[in-house]
């Protein structure tokens, strides 16, 4: 048995990847970044099975890895990069790792909010430069927190929240009530229009892309916070840097990108746009329990048992 694990993060794991060594022959990553289609179209396609981070695997990608290639192992929650409907209709279950990353998300997320609300980063720097600056911030004690997406780190936000007294209004299509009273489902336009800080928990697809717009921000608060540690693209970041230069937005705090890393990103020079790079997830005991389940969920596949994490099973049926 041959396995592919293309996630750089997944070598920090030693204890886990030697038992997988163990019981297979494993080809990592030399590239110390996701792989492009043109990087996946170049490797011989020998592989049983895949681990695969935020790599771009496409229908062309899966045809060459077919027939031999039995599963693709997300490690991670997201998988908008690989084509689930072709891999489906080769008979190659897609799995995925949800809820394992949620507690590190949130906490970054919190990180960020509190960042940004009291200018954290800029005020450091001006430490370290030898300035002795103040800064007007804004307190989160009381505020009006606006949850996008109450799947489990949206709802891991809210639980970080309530320790802040916020009043939380959340938004999700497919939620219809919730058990915690201290939070309030609501649409998704008056979010926009009564939130102090606005955070996106939301997958990446059509409906989702380009979320926050032009239209979007007009709606919003003088002065609002958003906080994105979902996907780049739920954000025209060409719409945020107008209202970023006129004022409206008060700051911002991302760990993801339209393109990442970011090159040549105008936004990166605002002092109060705060960016960490896509590391939501990076904690000890998040990327443990993604390698876990990411393994898991592969021998499940690879054994024939059933797996509960398979994302693509609509196109599956098909066969």
């Amino acid at each position: 048995m041959r396995i592919l694990v293309t996630p750089t993060s997944f070598t920090y794991n030693e204890e886990i990847l030697n038992k997988l060594k163990k019981r297979a022959f494993v080809d990592v990553n030399p590239k110390g970044c996701p792989l492009s289609e043109e990087d996946l179209l170049s490797i011989s396609w020998d592989y049983d099975a895949v681990i695969a981070g935020l790599d771009n695997i496409t229908a062309r990608v899966i045809e060459k890895a077919s027939p031999r290639l039995k599963v693709i192992s997300r490690y991670g929650v997201g998988y908008e990069n690989i084509d689930v409907k072709r891999a489906g209709d080769l008979g190659i279950p897609v799995t995925n790792t949800p809820g394992v990353n949620s507690e590190s998300v949130a906490d970054l997320t919190f990180a960020l909010v509190l960042c940004a609300a009291r200018h954290i980063p800029e005020l450091y720097l001006s430490v370290r430069q030898g300035m002795w600056p103040r800064k007007l911030g804004m307190e989160v004690h009381g505020k009006t927190l606006g949850v996008v997406g109450l799947g489990s780190i949206g709802k891991a936000v809210c639980k970080r929240a309530k320790g802040f007294s916020m009043k939380i209004l959340a938004y999700d299509p497919y939620v219809a009530c919730v058990e915690d009273e201290s939070i309030e489902l609501c649409g998704l336009e008056r979010l926009f229009m009564e939130a102090d800080i606005i955070t996106l928990h939301v997958p990446l697809n059509e409906e989702t892309k380009g979320l926050i717009n032009r239209d979007s921000l007009k709606i919003m608060k003088d002065g609002v916070i958003l906080v994105n540690t979902a996907r780049g693209p739920l954000i025209v970041e060409e719409d945020v840097i107008e209202f970023i230069e006129s004022g409206k937005i008060g700051a911002v705090g991302f760990d993801v990108f339209n393109e990442e890393p970011p090159r040549n990103c105008k936004l990166l020079g605002y002092p109060n746009v705060v960016a960490t790079p896509h590391v939501g997830a990076h904690t000890k005991e998040a990327l443990s329990r993604m390698a876990e389940l990411a393994v898991s969920n592969m021998f499940d596949i690879l054994e024939g048992k059933e797996c509960e994490n398979v994302v693509n099973r609509e196109y599956l049926r098909r066969i």
